[in-house]
């Protein structure tokens, strides 16, 4: 459950991040960029356990549907007796029960990799060579999109290689918040219950993990930017 967790929401705040981020800026000190501003200091200040507190009493609790139920479940990963239903039937079922713990961890990455992106922007689109491409008459799409955005991407991809192991951090919260069975849940409930050994597989999985998106980071070097060779 907290691979799949984990996969949606790295998704989710990569593919809102980096757009918006590029998008600040090359609209730098507009109003667009203030904006983004204050969602990325939002989502980098606001704690996991207390935007998961807030969302669960908004979505669970004040909304209702027309039936009176909770507009979005507060917990758990799947509806008691659908564990035998249609794969399509349970997909959805689960999909509502993934919304709140999604939006919570995506909300706390993309204001940092958002930050990051629109910082390496900035430096980039300054350089002399983007300067002469506009010089040349290349349209503003290709300048950003092909010239710029690809120099930009190096330390992002370094940002969000090291990130990975501190979203399992953030998920064992979430998780925790939202009583979601998970790897990130069972590693808290070891510590507390003084289970060393699960424990320790837990610590063992996050330097693996380090290691591992390391070298992810080091292969996707060499694609983002040709002039990096490998022999």
């Amino acid at each position: 459950m907290t691979v799949r967790l984990m996969g949606i929401e790295f998704l989710v705040s990569i593919a809102i991040a980096l757009p918006i981020g590029i998008i600040s800026a090359v609209k730098q000190y507009s109003v667009t960029d203030y904006v983004v501003t204050v969602i990325s200091f939002l989502g980098m200040s606001m704690p996991t356990f207390w935007f998961g507190l807030l969302m669960m009493m908004l979505f669970s609790v004040v909304l209702k549907r027309p039936s009176g139920m909770p507009l979005l479940p507060a917990g758990g990963f799947i509806t008691p007796g659908l564990e035998e239903a249609p794969f399509w039937a349970k997909l959805g079922d689960r999909a509502q029960y993934l919304v709140m713990p999604v939006v919570v961890l995506a909300f706390s990455s993309l204001g940092g990799y958002a930050r990051y992106m629109r910082s390496s922007m900035l430096e980039v689109i300054r350089q002399d060579y983007i300067r002469t491409a506009r010089a040349k008459g290349v349209p503003e799409r290709s300048v950003i999109y092909k010239h710029a955005l690809r120099n930009a991407m190096i330390p992002i991809v370094t940002l969000i290689a090291l990130s990975v192991p501190g979203i399992v951090g953030g998920a064992a919260i979430t998780e925790t918040i939202f009583n979601i069975p998970g790897m990130g849940s069972l590693i808290i409930q070891a510590e507390t219950k003084a289970d060393y050994p699960t424990a320790m597989i837990g610590l063992m999985l996050s330097s693996v993990l380090v290691i591992a998106f390391n070298l992810v980071a080091d292969i996707v070097y060499a694609w983002v930017d040709p002039r990096i060779k490998y022999s």
